[in-house]
């Protein structure tokens, strides 16, 4: 399977630029959302895609996205959600404010951008939505609550649509990333050669995993290095 065209919200350097240059090589149309559209600039250029501004905690905004790529004939079959925001500190600590907007950004986003993507994609007979999770999506590390429970959630979400639309052509995928990603500004210690996931790598599974064949889907990929301990 290959998709048409995809929309990534939360893109960004990393993961998300990993995940759209491999689906431009494929072909398909890629736009990619964000907070900072101008951000974007030079990615969308380089695969020939398309930068849009997004919030994606906010329901209007959301909507507007979507309205956007209905304008501009784009109809992605294929929608990956990858923002996600963490917040350190002692639970007796923390700020209810930016607990709540852990929350927003990491599970509430992915509720109105999976409606949004469902909505359509039950109209057309089928897709693919992926959503990305961490370490976090099912171990709440000490001093971490936040991110936690908003990766907990957004699990949730990803498994009660999956058990919805499956049955429906709709194919949904939450990927676990259970360790740290490769970056410019995170690089390989030299000590630990293969402690880092390679961003390309788990592009490349992702992908796989959203193209499977409708008689053999999956719902969740754990990947980690193999070194990473579980």
């Amino acid at each position: 399977m290959r998709f048409q065209s995809a929309l990534i919200v939360g893109a960004g350097a990393g993961l998300s630029a990993s995940l759209a240059r491999q689906l431009a090589a494929q072909g398909t149309r890629v736009a990619l959302a964000a907070r900072n559209a101008e951000k974007l600039a030079p990615l969308a250029a380089e695969i020939g895609g398309t930068a849009l501004a997004c919030d994606a905690a906010r329901p209007d905004a959301v909507a507007a996205l979507f309205a956007e790529t209905d304008r501009l004939g784009f109809a992605p079959d294929c929608v990956i959600y990858n923002p996600s925001r963490r917040l350190r500190g002692a639970i007796a600590d923390l700020d209810p404010a930016a607990v709540a907007e852990v929350l927003a950004i990491s599970a509430y986003g992915g509720f109105l951008v999976g409606q949004q993507a469902a909505r359509r994609m039950l109209t057309r007979g089928g897709g693919a939505i992926g959503f990305t999770g961490a370490s976090a999506s099912v171990k709440g590390y000490a001093l971490s609550a936040p991110f936690a429970m908003g990766k907990f959630a957004l699990r949730g979400l990803a498994q009660s649509m999956a058990r919805e639309l499956h049955p429906r052509g709709v194919h949904v995928v939450h990927l676990v990333i259970d360790g740290g990603i490769r970056s410019e500004h995170r690089p390989t210690p030299a000590e630990a050669p293969d402690s880092l996931l390679d961003p390309d790598a788990i592009a490349a599974t992702y992908l796989a995993a959203l193209q499977q064949p409708r008689s053999a889907w999956s719902f969740e990929v754990e990947l980690r290095p193999w070194v990473e301990r579980f």
